[in-house]
């Protein structure tokens, strides 16, 4: 399954509304996020934990068998039930198999079923050599997805009957928690103390929790099989999960049913499922688990291969562009809808940009799919953009405006725009005030296509195309600066090198640099940043670099941009790297081969089907951050295609690009 240890192997089930379930192969919690029942109460967000988990054992004769595994402190591991695994899958949910001394096989299986908040724990025993009785101890929160939960007199123990199980309300403004089962409940209310959470311990993070427990389900293993639906109830409603006329086992397996049947067999595809999400009456996709919700920049980029590349999804894409259309403000759309927090985080320069860019490709896919968007629709989405090009132009927040050059300038001290966004208390890490060179990428990319139905914007674009090609250009590096005016000084570059350029050569519709200056950038790129997993975000030899990403908040976030690997930026070069080599099937092999498939192997090593958020910058290239990123998918998706498919993919249109003339050097850059 993974050359990695089963406790950092890590499974997803989501929920579709942004609540999830998720766990390590091995059965241990070794993270706060790691949750049996873990419910957005504001799709996508208010998530928190309800029940953290189980312990389980069955009973042959006197003697009790452990099923479970718990991390306490200091670094003690009870009960022995991982001793017992003999097989893990996560495909097409999470199974584990259990061998006990005598032969006996227990399989154990968890799923969520799609838009409910809820979990199904299933057990099936096999060859069992003498009758068994099923034993499970809920452990239970109520706590924001992001805290931790500690003994306390308030927790209430005490259940409620409902049809077919019991509720609890542990704590008021929480969704009460059902449990539905066929068997007996025993109650014997006590406190778990000292959980041991090792990933966050390993991130400089509060690492022990306390979680209580009710009692102990005693469930009916003589049919074979015993299962225990846990389900989030707002207001302590009843949840319609057993119709009218059947028990337990027949509701759960009608869903089982129900959920083979929606689920795609590919795994890629069933992966990219659990991304999409609903918010409010529309749809969204979650940037990433188990920590991100909805994030502008990132849904943008991750929709291009999730949903629109292909035709894969492109209903659930226009819902997603239709959504967010609403919230343009000033030109700008939110990057950030936090949890708890009324109004949406507008500070970001280029969440506008790639929305930009997902329209274009969105109503490009479209029509050549035959499927094109109806006229509504395709209103309500152009006048999103012209809202984005007009207060971009006009200016907006944070310094961002078309400057006289025509090229766009974005940054105040103190606020992080771009995607490189580390900050730490005062500290930004990566501030690229001024004119940074993938946000130009985009700018000219959005230019174009308003250009295309008005002159105003042809003006601009042409104005911007001509600065873009005289002022980027490094020829002493054989590259593009990272961003020229720094801190708004006219005239100063930044030499840092940073994969940032390879946008201006792929990865978007409109090439805007080509010929042998695209090829010298992509060379530089391809020696210097370039690993088996994706791109560093600066090399090593700059000020700054970072060979791993380790250690408290301060050391990561210091380190997020200065060398550690971004595997989503495997989809532009990929195309940057075709576009200068050609498209041929030779090379489309090779690149198959050089860039595609370590990423493709690296889905059975982190989150289960899925890519990791980043990557050490320096071998073995350790996965870290989230197990479970969005635009890392999509993009690993958006390059399968490019390499894959019969006949050359769609190419990105080349902008013609003016006579390049050298740039003026800033005084102190060293070039």
């Amino acid at each position: 399954m993974s050359s990695r240890s089963d406790t950092a192997v890590e499974w997803l089930e989501a929920d579709g509304l942004g609540g999830f379930a998720s766990g390590t192969a091995s059965g241990m919690r070794s993270r706060r996020y790691h949750a049996l029942l873990l419910a957005a109460t504001t799709p996508p967000t208010g998530r928190v934990v309800l029940v953290n988990g189980v312990d389980a054992w069955v009973r042959a004769g006197e003697h009790d068998v452990a099923l479970s595994f718990q991390r306490y402190t200091p670094d003690v591991t009870h009960p022995d039930g991982a001793t017992r695994i003999v097989d893990f899958t996560s495909d097409p949910w999470p199974r584990w198999t259990y061998r006990l001394d005598d032969g006996t096989r227990i399989h154990h299986e968890i799923f969520v079923p799609h838009e409910r908040a809820a979990v199904v724990l299933r057990w099936r025993v096999e060859a069992a050599k003498a009758p068994l009785e099923l034993y499970v101890r809920p452990l239970m929160s109520g706590r924001d997805y992001h805290a931790l939960h500690h003994e306390n007199p308030a927790f209430r123990f005490e259940p409620a009957p409902i049809e077919n199980g019991l509720g609890w309300r542990p704590y008021d403004g929480l969704p009460a928690i059902h449990a539905l089962f066929d068997g007996r409940y025993e109650h014997a209310p006590s406190w778990y103390r000292g959980f041991q959470y090792d990933e966050e311990r390993e991130r400089g993070l509060d690492f022990v929790e306390d979680l209580a427990s009710p009692g102990i389900f005693r469930l009916d293993f003589s049919s074979g099989t015993a299962e225990l639906v846990l389900v989030a109830s707002p207001g302590g409603a009843a949840i319609a999960f057993v119709e009218s006329g059947e028990t337990v086992k027949q509701a759960v397996e009608r869903v089982i049913g129900s959920e083979r049947a929606r689920r795609p067999t590919d795994p890629l595809a069933r992966a990219r499922d659990a991304y999409f999400v609903r918010r409010g009456s529309g749809r969204t996709i979650v940037a990433g688990y188990p920590w991100f919700t909805d994030w502008g920049r990132d849904t943008f980029i991750a929709l291009r291969g999730l949903a629109i590349d292909g035709g894969a999804r492109l209903d659930d894409a226009r819902d997603i562009l239709v959504e967010w259309s609403g919230h343009v403000s000033e030109g700008m759309l939110p990057n950030l809808f936090t949890d708890g927090v009324a109004e949406p985080e507008y500070n970001s320069v280029d969440a506008s940009l790639w929305y930009v860019v997902a329209v274009v490709d969105y109503l490009d896919t479209a029509a050549r799919l035959g499927r094109p968007a109806d006229a509504s629709v395709r209103d309500r989405l152009l006048v999103a953009v012209d809202a984005i090009l007009g207060g971009y132009a006009r200016g907006t927040r944070f310094g961002i405006r078309a400057d006289d050059d025509g090229l766009l300038a974005c940054g105040t001290p103190g606020v992080q725009l771009t995607w490189m966004d580390a900050k730490v208390g005062d500290w930004v890490v990566t501030p690229r005030i001024g004119k940074p060179v993938e946000v130009q990428a985009l700018w000219l990319n959005a230019l174009a296509f308003g250009a295309q139905r008005s002159q105003r914007w042809r003006d601009l674009h042409e104005r911007a195309c001509s600065s873009f090609a005289e002022r980027f250009w490094n020829e002493s590096a054989g590259c593009l600066y990272d961003v020229v005016d720094v801190d708004h000084v006219r005239g100063t570059v930044d030499t840092s090198l940073r994969p940032n350029q390879i946008l201006a050569v792929g990865g978007l519709p409109v090439v805007i640099v080509g010929g042998e200056r695209a090829r010298r950038i992509v060379d530089v790129v391809e020696s210097r940043l370039l690993v088996p997993l994706g791109l560093r975000s600066l090399a090593p030899g700059e000020a700054g670099y970072v060979r791993h990403y380790r250690g408290g908040v301060h050391e990561r976030d210091g380190a997020y941009h200065q060398g550690t690997v971004w595997p989503w930026l495997v989809g532009p070069f990929v195309d940057a790297w075709l576009n200068v080599h050609g498209d041929t099937g030779a090379k489309r092999e090779e690149a198959r081969r050089r860039f595609v498939e370590p990423l493709v192997a690296h889905l059975g090593e982190a989150g289960l089907g899925h890519v990791s958020e980043i990557f050490d910058s320096e071998p073995p290239h350790t996965p870290r951050g989230c197990p479970f990123q969005a635009w890392s998918l999509g993009e690993l998706l958006r390059a399968q295609r490019r390499v894959s498919v019969a006949e050359p993919a769609r190419r990105e249109r080349k902008q013609p690009t003016p006579r390049l003339r050298t740039p003026k050097r800033a005084a102190g850059s060293g070039i």
